[in-house]
Order: C-alpha cells, then sequence, then structure tokens
C-alpha cells in the first residue's frame, strides 16, 4: 500500500463501516416523516467530506505501532459522525444555506414542512438529527474491541476533543459580538475550535487505542496544533476567496456572519480609515452582496492582511513538519502525515 494512495484505500473503508453502523440504527419509530428525517442524517454523513479525522485518527494508531485492522477503522468513523453532528449545529448557527454543494441539514427539513413554521421546524430537527449523530459517535467508538484500558483513555481524549470545540464554538460566536477581536484572540478560537478538534486529538485518539507513551501523544500536539492552526487559516481564505463551486459553501457567508477571523484582525489593524469604514459597514451586514464582498476582499489584499495569513500558513507547516521529523512516530505513518500536512495546509477546497 503505498502512502500516496492511503487517502483513497481509507475513505472507501470508513464509508463502509459507517454504512453498515447506520443501516443497524434505522428509526425506531414507524412513522414516514421520522425516515425521512432519518434519511436526510444518513445521506448527509455518506454524502461528502473529505475524512479528514478519520485519516488522522487511522495515521496516530499506526504511529503508535498498531496494524492495520477492523477496530481502528470503526473508531476513525467515529469521528466521522461526531464531525458531522457538529457541522449541522455549526450550519443552524451561522443561518447557512449550503453545505458540501447541498442544501443543508436544516434546510432541507425546513423544506419537507413549508409553511407557518417551517423555518424553526427545520432548526429544531437539525438540533435533533446533529445531536443524534453525535450520540452515534460515543456508540460506535465504544464497540471497539481494543483493551479497556485503552478504550477509557481514547474516551477521555474524544470527551476532551469534544468539550474543546464546543468552548471554541463558544468564543467564535463571541468574537462577533465583540469589536475588533485581535489577532490573538481569534488565534485563540481557532486553536480550540480547530486546531486540537481536527488534528491534534484525532490523532491522540488513534494512539491512545494503540497505547501510545505520553512521549508519543505530546509529540502528536507538537504537530497537530500548528498544522491545525494551518488548516484553519487555510479554510477562512478559502472563505473569503474560495469559489462556491470547489468549497461548496457560498463565498459570502463568512464575511456576511461578521467572522472575525485572523484575515479580518489583520485588515482591522492596519486598515486606512477609509478602509476600517468600509470593513465596519460591510462586515457582519446581512445585506452584503457581491459587490461589497468584492471591495472587502481587494482590502484584504491592499493592507497586507491576505499575505500575512499565507506567511502564517507556512509557518506553522514548517513547524509541524519539524515536529513530526523529531517526533518517535512509525516510518509509514510519519511519512503518511507528511504528504497529509501538505494537503490540508494548501488545499484549494
Amino acid at each position: 500500500m503505498t502512502v500516496s494512495m492511503t487517502p483513497h484505500l481509507l475513505a472507501p473503508r470508513i464509508d463502509e463501516r459507517l454504512a453498515g453502523f447506520l443501516e443497524d440504527w434505522r428509526p425506531p419509530v414507524a412513522d414516514p416523516d421520522v425516515a425521512a428525517a432519518y434519511q436526510l442524517l444518513v445521506d448527509f454523513i455518506l454524502g461528502g467530506g473529505k475524512r479528514i479525522r478519520p485519516q488522522l485518527c487511522y495515521w496516530g494508531w499506526r504511529g503508535a505501532g498498531g496494524d492495520d485492522c477492523d477496530e481502528i477503522i470503526s473508531a476513525a468513523a467515529a469521528l466521522e459522525l461526531c464531525h458531522a453532528g457538529l457541522l449541522i449545529h455549526d450550519d443552524i448557527m451561522d443561518g447557512s444555506d449550503l453545505r458540501r454543494g447541498q442544501a443543508t441539514i436544516h434546510r432541507s427539513l425546513a423544506r419537507l414542512h413549508e409553511g407557518p413554521g417551517a423555518e424553526a421546524f427545520g432548526q429544531a430537527g437539525g438540533i435533533l438529527l446533529g445531536t443524534l449523530s453525535l450520540s452515534w459517535s460515543d456508540a460506535l467508538l465504544s464497540s471497539c474491541d481494543v483493551a479497556p484500558a485503552r478504550l477509557r483513555a481514547a474516551h477521555h481524549l474524544f470527551d476532551a476533543m469534544r468539550t474543546e470545540v464546543i468552548s471554541g464554538q463558544y468564543l467564535d460566536m463571541l468574537t462577533q459580538l465583540r469589536a475588533g477581536a485581535s489577532v490573538e484572540q481569534a488565534l485563540t478560537t481557532i486553536r480550540f475550535k480547530t486546531a486540537k478538534y481536527t488534528v491534534e486529538r484525532p490523532l491522540q485518539i488513534g494512539g491512545a487505542l494503540a497505547g501510545a507513551e505520553p512521549a508519543l501523544l505530546r509529540a502528536y500536539t507538537r504537530f497537530g496544533v500548528p498544522l491545525g492552526e494551518a488548516f484553519q487559516l487555510r479554510d477562512d481564505v478559502l472563505g473569503t476567496f474560495g469559489s462556491s463551486g470547489e468549497t461548496g459553501k457560498s463565498a459570502l457567508d463568512d464575511l456576511r456572519e461578521g467572522k472575525h477571523t485572523v484575515l479580518i484582525a489583520h485588515a482591522l489593524a492596519r486598515a486606512t480609515p477609509k478602509q476600517l469604514a468600509c470593513l465596519e459597514t460591510w462586515h457582519g451586514n446581512p445585506e452584503l452582496g457581491d459587490e461589497q464582498a468584492a471591495e472587502l476582499r481587494q482590502i484584504l489584499l491592499e493592507t497586507g492582511a491576505l499575505a500575512e495569513v499565507e506567511s502564517m500558513i507556512d509557518e506553522r507547516v514548517r513547524e509541524a513538519v519539524e515536529a513530526l521529523d523529531a517526533a518517535p512516530v512509525a516510518p509509514d505513518a510519519r511519512v503518511a502525515l507528511a504528504v497529509l500536512a501538505t494537503r490540508l495546509a494548501h488545499r484549494d477546497s
């Protein structure tokens, strides 16, 4: 098995495990509308995504000396169920219409019940389906047939991961209420909302399941946190400068919602009075259109905010790769993680 083919080999195995698990958890109520909601959730879970966290969990296991087996595929798939639930909730909080190029879950539910109260129904139903997916992630991880002590250690990390990502999401909401969030405040948010959740903890969960020593788990932190920050910084760039055809999301969402990204923080710190007035008028304005968005993007270029963020991404990738080079990781995992580091930081969707 060559490393370059690994994502193409892993993703189908993870999807197959997810499909089998979901088939065992059919609706307990014989109601066609309940069945329709379940089907929306199943289609969302199986219908796309990069499977980043499952891949990192798998290589965290292999890096700790674990052999390829069904148990790590189950654990990796559990992380995708957790991710799906969090995405559904995130889309409700952001009021997003699109995810992966398709209608978001809460919008799809609203369309099933058009009429008065449809929007509120869709949001409430989305909260329930997101919570269901989060519950299923616990069930799938708990089913892994590994030594009880290792499973307990992994579950502790899984619990920490969810606590961190929810705290990071709350910080993200707070920054939209606090005018002029600094670069450091924006970095703190992405460290908890994304970096630890996307890279560090999945690696550590896989490692713990394989019985990793504390030194390796610490090495996964030194590799995972900077890489996770680079991942989110790239996501912020794509959310503002990317096309909806590539990202599967509206290119206006982040600007309309007033996301206080590192990009915006740098621009606010460097803007001229005229640029600052434009930022304050249109960033976070629900009436923002393509013309105003183009003006904001131009400000991000003129202030050097985009160039600074690109430099931050490169710096964090170098830090992650240096940490990986020094880590006590199995050779095949070292190569695979180096490849993943480049893909995560320099992707275009």
